[in-house]
């Protein structure tokens, strides 16, 4: 692509450059020879928040290659853009496009609190770690405004309930106080997730998320505060940013990560589309190459759900991946112990107005 084409059709800030029709709706609308329209269908609108008042907010996670019980996401939708992101598909079935939809259409859960200390409060229920950021992440953008996040972590440690989380976002450290006291009671971990360390691919992959340099320092600050962090290398992106794996484990080592973890990106559904759009706008001298080596990590297709593999790939490539993670974890993470959350404070009468020592 020109740098004409790219000024005149480049949606700057934004992942996607496509907005495809959704697979659920039967009939669709036709953006061939757009320049014949009087308002091009796909203009550069802001993002908008939608907010809604969902029915629950717990999800149970049956998933075995995530480890979790629980997820919960106080956002639908990511003004981030990262362009690789699964969750776009979910995005379908709130009625809207995965692709440029996902990232200006945000969908906030404002009961978030009331659902969330509602089926804290039931005795039956059990306290294994709830999941922030399962899907979308819990610190975009417009949580600086709406704060949705603050009020969960505020009521896992108003019921002493283990909470852990994964962000690209430095606004998580403008809940610090917060999770300095989750983590003195052993009921927190964090996540940060670095792809790599070069900011003009960043500005690509992941447009509106936190700098590489900004997301290092999140875990020198999470460390320096005793809050157990660790750093997720994920998506790894065959032919793209899987060479960036030693440096990015060495940086997250030197500003205090304790733990480290990597994916290997899989594409289902529109996510498939949409990133093959974006990679041979940006990337034409080694599309071909980049979308070839993902397709070997999952038996010739860029899409994968099965269990076991789907999310660490088969093969040469996603081997010798394998191969430099292990070589760089081992190189740089020795002698780190991994953190354990206790479940055993927490207390579901931590709701009941009589009971509180404040009231």
């Amino acid at each position: 692509m020109s740098e004409e084409q790219k000024e005149n059709n480049y949606f700057k800030g934004r992942g996607s450059q496509v907005n495809p029709n959704n697979r659920f709706f039967k009939n669709s609308y036709s953006t061939e020879h757009i320049e014949g329209l009087d308002e091009e269908l796909l203009s550069h609108e802001k993002t908008e928040i939608i907010f809604t008042y969902p029915k629950t907010i717990i999800n149970r996670v049956d998933s075995p290659d995530v480890g979790l019980n629980y997820s919960l996401n106080p956002y639908q939708g990511c003004e981030h853009g990262c362009i690789y992101c699964y969750a776009r598909n979910t995005h379908e079935y709130w009625g809207f496009s995965a692709g440029l939809d996902f990232e200006r259409k945000i969908i906030a859960k404002q009961n978030i609190t009331e659902l969330l200390e509602k089926e804290f409060s039931k005795k039956s229920w059990q306290p294994f770690p709830i999941m922030l950021s399962g899907n979308t992440d819990c610190y975009q953008p417009i949580e600086k405004k709406l704060e949705l996040t603050k009020k969960v972590l505020l009521s896992c440690l108003k019921f002493k309930h283990p909470v852990s989380l994964i962000t690209k976002n430095a606004l998580v450290l403008r809940d610090l106080d917060i999770l300095k006291q989750l983590a003195e009671k052993e009921l927190v971990h964090v996540m940060v997730s670095i792809t790599g360390t070069d900011e003009k691919i960043r500005m690509m992959l992941e447009p509106r998320t936190s700098t590489y340099k900004n997301r290092f320092k999140i875990l020198n600050e999470l460390s320096k505060n005793k809050i157990p962090c660790g750093v997720m290398v994920a998506p790894i992106i065959p032919g793209l940013n899987n060479h960036e794996i030693p440096a990015v484990l060495k940086n997250a080592a030197e500003n205090g990560a304790s733990s480290a973890g990597y994916t290997i990106v899989r594409l289902n559904g529109a996510v498939g589309g949409i990133f093959k759009d974006w990679l041979f706008k940006n990337h034409p001298d080694r599309s071909e190459k980049v979308w070839n080596q993902i397709c070997a990590c999952h038996g010739g297709n860029v899409s994968d759900n099965r269990f076991g593999t789907r999310m660490k790939g088969e093969g040469k490539i996603s081997e010798s991946i394998k191969q430099l993670f292990v070589v760089s974890k081992n190189k740089y993470f020795k002698n780190v112990s991994q953190h354990k959350i206790r479940t055993d404070l927490f207390d579901h009468r931590a709701g009941d107005a009589q009971m509180r020592l404040d009231f």
